[in-house]
């Protein structure tokens, strides 16, 4: 079995890389996904989405989003990891399309433009601090498990979502993109590794961006 990609320390097949090429993959890689996301907005009408069978719906998001974090986090082939990420991205730009249907367009933008502020800043932190966001690695983890528990709890049971949430979730996520950006530069600079790193901040930066839109929602 292959290493996680964060796990990696090299080998001899590996082809490195200068750290402009690594960090430039890093971030066409995630161009592309954002890209593709776009342009499912811009095509698919979301009234078709929501005439897809919901055990279907989300049953296909899953099983797309687990086999595609499966691919890019244990190959090392980088066609098979871009495949593995366009596995996600996809299932995630549908619910990015259900999303912002429900929001004027400028508030969009808005949320599009803090997210990516919010996001630069916190990948300079990861590049100064490395060792400060592996520490807390742990803790995002298990804050992020009981928001999950929380929210369910809430909604099924309640009905009901508190905003103070989507705080804690954008705080959890804004770690998470430091974290996954040091973790970023100090593995290999390989092509593969950095389309797996890639494919590891989208998923930060998507989420973020739907917590920042609620938010910004509901002024």
């Amino acid at each position: 079995m292959e290493h996680s990609v964060f796990e990696r320390q090299g080998q001899l097949t590996d082809r490195a890389i200068s750290p402009a090429a690594y960090n430039l993959a890093i971030g066409l890689t995630l161009l592309w996904g954002f890209a593709v996301n776009w342009w499912m907005v811009d095509n698919i009408s979301t009234e078709w989405i929501r005439g897809i069978n919901p055990w279907v719906f989300y049953g296909g998001y899953f099983a797309s989003c687990m086999l595609g974090v499966s691919l890019f986090a244990r190959s090392a082939n980088p066609l098979k990891s871009f495949v593995g990420y366009n596995l996600v991205v996809v299932p995630f730009g549908l619910v990015v399309n259900l999303v912002v249907s429900r929001y004027d367009s400028q508030l969009v933008l808005e949320a599009i433009r803090i997210t990516a502020l919010v996001t630069a800043g916190m990948m300079l932190l990861g590049t100064l601090f490395p060792s400060f966001f592996s520490r807390i690695a742990s803790a995002l983890f298990v804050a992020l498990l009981l928001v999950i528990v929380v929210e369910l709890v809430e909604i099924l049971f309640f009905g009901v979502h508190h905003g103070a949430l989507d705080w804690i979730v954008v705080l959890i996520f804004c770690g998470y993109i430091g974290y996954d950006w040091g973790r970023a530069n100090q593995i290999p600079r390989t092509l593969d590794n950095a389309i797996d790193s890639a494919a590891a901040l989208y998923m930060d930066i998507i989420i973020l961006f739907l917590r920042i839109l609620r938010i910004l929602g509901r002024r």
